[in-house]
């Protein structure tokens, strides 16, 4: 209680003097957004397990609770994140993840284009608004949230609303069989493969392609979750090549935290990294280089030069999706806007939500800036 007194009175008074702050955890995603600015506020003194109830499938916990140590206490009961928040945790500088970094920043792994995301786990939050009073929103069970689902909206917010101080999450069991395919195909096949599968009563989970080389074959990675039988009838029926699963379980780890070769020679030679998310079913997009195609197709990485900037954002827009600079390019791209300028009506919507919850607008001010 002593530190969220704390961290009410420094928010008070930033109000007062318009002085903005800036929200870390661990700062192992303060790549990610536009710029950082703000005397920070640093959420480590909010770690720690409220409560957790198995058998009920919730835990609550304190924003600055590393990742990796919810994760643990999860484990021994046989239950997890299901959505695989990513760690990030070779990021040079930066601590642990923590719970209310991923939450404000609402990045999901490979499986979330089969279990949901991040927003979707967000039963309850507690935080500190502009005005530094503690709110909280939602509850426990899904049937607590009525009306505006707050709780919810701070997810991929960037902390722009407020300070997360404790977050209420829907946890699921293991599941109890896994398998990883292999498959030589090129990217136009693999989304063939992936949208045929999605209709079939299989328990996909995630899915990742990348190229071989420079030509347009590569290799699908399948992952199937779910109960053992019918685990096993789909890796019966599939065919692929099935990998082992320490070494299986590794890599999809390490897609996760992007320590791929794909995005180690992104950054090794100074490319902007592209987040193009797009409809599944949508096709090979019309852009040089071949990316690493996740969420059944759903999500496309590119690693390009400076100046793709306007037709990496026209060809997502064209397939019905958009475009984030996740990664600039080492030279040439620091001005480059992060994000997709939002229609003139979500425009009004953040800006309303904004002025609702922080007025004076010191959190992460530019954090989000199109």
């Amino acid at each position: 209680m002593a530190a969220l007194n704390e961290f009410i009175d420094r928010i008070r008074a930033a109000a007062e003097r318009r002085t903005p702050l800036r929200i870390r955890g661990g700062g192992s995603k303060d790549f990610h957004g536009a710029s950082l600015e703000g005397e920070l506020l640093d959420t480590a003194p909010l770690a720690g397990v409220v409560s957790y109830e198995p058998s009920e499938l919730v835990v609550t916990v304190g924003a600055g609770t590393p990742l990796h140590a919810l994760e643990a206490v999860l484990a021994e009961r046989r239950q997890c994140l299901p959505f695989e928040p990513p760690h990030f945790a070779h990021v040079p500088g930066a601590g642990p993840a923590t719970v209310g970094g991923m939450v404000a920043c609402g990045l999901s792994g490979p499986s979330r284009a089969s279990v949901g995301c991040v927003r979707d786990y967000v039963l309850g939050a507690a935080m500190v608004n502009g005005r530094g009073e503690h709110l909280r929103f939602g509850g426990t069970v899904m049937k607590n949230v009525a009306g505006y689902d707050v709780s919810r909206v701070l997810a991929g917010s960037m902390g722009q609303l407020g300070l997360i101080t404790e977050v209420s999450l829907k946890v699921l069991p293991v599941p109890p069989a896994e398998a990883t395919l292999e498959f030589a195909c090129t990217q136009a096949e693999t989304l063939r493969l992936v949208n045929g599968w999605g209709g079939q009563p299989w328990p996909l989970n995630a899915s990742a392609w990348q190229a071989s080389g420079e030509g347009p074959d590569g290799v699908l990675w399948l992952r199937l979750r779910g109960a053992v039988a019918a685990v096993e009838s789909a890796c019966r029926h599939l065919g692929g090549e099935r990998r082992a699963h320490p070494h299986a379980a590794e890599d999809w780890a390490a897609l996760r935290d992007q320590r791929l070769l794909f995005f180690a020679d992104a950054k090794a030679k100074g490319l902007a990294l592209w987040r193009v998310s797009v409809p599944q079913t949508a096709p090979v997009l019309a852009l040089p280089g071949q990316p690493l195609v996740e969420w059944h197709g759903g999500l496309r990485w590119y690693a390009l030069p400076a100046g793709h900037a306007a037709a990496v954002r026209e060809a997502a827009r064209a397939a019905g999706g958009h475009a984030t600079l996740f990664l600039a390019a080492a030279a040439g791209g620091r001005d480059e806007p992060r994000f997709d300028t939002p229609s003139p009506a979500l425009a009004r919507i953040h800006q309303a939500l904004r002025e609702r919850f922080d007025p004076a607008g010191v959190f992460n001010p530019g954090r989000l800036a199109a």
